[in-house]
């Protein structure tokens, strides 16, 4: 089959499932936005490569403009059009896109039904929700209404689409009354590419560059957006301060980024490191620099998003610390793995404590990596999850 694999974000996993379908002799070609700022997998080709498979950056004329409610609706909207144009080109006979706004989404799918190329949405966060509760805060009376539009459209798109794939089988529940009865739905849960994270010392050459080698290192890496909340890793560092020997350490741009680097000087805090996001090939170095691996996520982002993160972390054999709802997938799993600890997210003095404990105990922190990384080994297998991929897009295929 000729599969176009799209993944508005670059992530990691998204690429490897490509490369894992092109190997079982599809022609695949993997799209990603090119301009978009966040955390990239392995996006370059490589000599052992399968000859089906091609990797295709869309860019649109300018930089996104995440921030800008007027200019990312209509980069969204030339983005759509930009990747409708290369999948009729390639002649795609079936589109599986994820992390994709809903505004592309939906040139994607319309563009999908003209040309009767079924398309799966594979949903990563169920963003209508995600725009609602944010934007409501923000913008009381605007931010409901654009957060509304985003609401129906995204159930428009979840009914419409030729089938669905799910991350959690907590959504389910969330999105069945707006789907067809006849609707094709899959549970898959995400995964982070095991064999791209082998487990490296903290003595590597990162750690040495940035001088972290014989320091204790809370680290945190991604994104700092709207569903994350600074102001606990400010803390961290505040709560640390009086020891030479921690530091916490923030792989990260944006806006959250440049708040910390303000509080930095504002507090004189020298054991807070801000770095810009890392080349991919560094990561094993820069997660293994890492003594406790942190993972935040506001409690209301906590009902319609994943971090996938967490499982990326697990591969570094490090223990995690999360401020998280306990009933996200993330947190359940840290929990029922004994891969770390988690607390509430609005619950800033559980946070510190749960962190001095991990920091006091290297018992702990030893068996909680090698959990994660035992549970990563068992549940990253790429060939069993692209067994279920493949399964139900020959389902769609009919």
């Amino acid at each position: 089959m000729r599969i176009g694999v799209h993944d508005y974000a670059g992530h990691p996993f998204q690429v490897q499932l490509s490369r894992e379908l092109a190997r079982r002799g599809h022609q695949v070609i993997h799209y990603y936005c090119g301009h978009n700022n966040t955390p990239k997998g392995n996006l370059l080709r490589h000599v052992d490569d399968p000859e089906r498979f091609r990797i295709k950056p869309i860019y649109t004329r300018n930089k996104l403009q995440k921030y800008s409610l007027f200019n990312r609706w209509r980069q969204e909207i030339e983005y759509g059009n930009l990747l409708v144009k290369e999948i009729n080109n390639a002649r795609i006979e079936v589109i599986l896109s994820a992390n994709t706004p809903l505004d592309s989404q939906r040139i994607i799918l319309s563009n999908c039904k003209k040309n009767a190329v079924p398309l799966i949405f594979w949903v990563q966060d169920l963003n209508g929700r995600a725009a609602y509760k944010i934007l409501a805060d923000k913008l009381p009376l605007l931010g409901k209404l654009i957060g509304n539009y985003h609401i129906f459209l995204e159930n428009k798109l979840l009914n419409q689409s030729d089938g669905v794939i799910l991350i959690s089988e907590d959504f389910p529940a969330r999105i069945k009354p707006w789907l067809r009865a006849d609707a094709k739905l899959w549970v898959i849960p995400n995964w982070a590419p095991i064999s791209d994270f082998p487990v490296k010392r903290k003595e590597n050459d990162w750690a040495k560059l940035h001088n972290l080698t014989h320091r204790f290192c809370f680290l945190y890496t991604g994104t700092l957006g709207m569903k994350h909340n600074p102001e606990l890793l400010l803390r961290l560092a505040q709560q640390f301060q009086a020891h030479k020997n921690v530091c916490v350490a923030i792989i990260s741009e944006g806006p959250g980024a440049e708040w910390l680097s303000r509080k930095k000087t504002e507090h004189q805090l020298t054991n807070l490191e801000i770095f810009p996001y890392q080349p991919y090939e560094r990561m094993p170095e820069v997660l293994a620099s890492g003594d406790v691996l942190v993972t935040i996520l506001n409690l209301d982002a906590g009902e319609f998003s994943v971090p996938s993160k967490v499982l990326t972390y697990m591969c570094a054999e490090k223990p995690q610390l999360l401020a998280i709802s306990s009933n996200n997938l993330a947190a359940r799993i840290i929990n029922e793995q004994k891969a770390g600890l988690v607390t509430p997210p609005n619950d800033i003095v559980a946070f510190l404590q749960a962190a001095k404990i991990l920091y006091e105990n290297q018992f702990d922190r030893t068996l909680f990596g090698r959990n994660a990384r035992a549970y990563a080994e068992k549940a990253f297998n790429i060939q069993q999850i692209t067994d279920q991929f493949e399964q139900a897009i020959t389902q769609i295929m009919g």
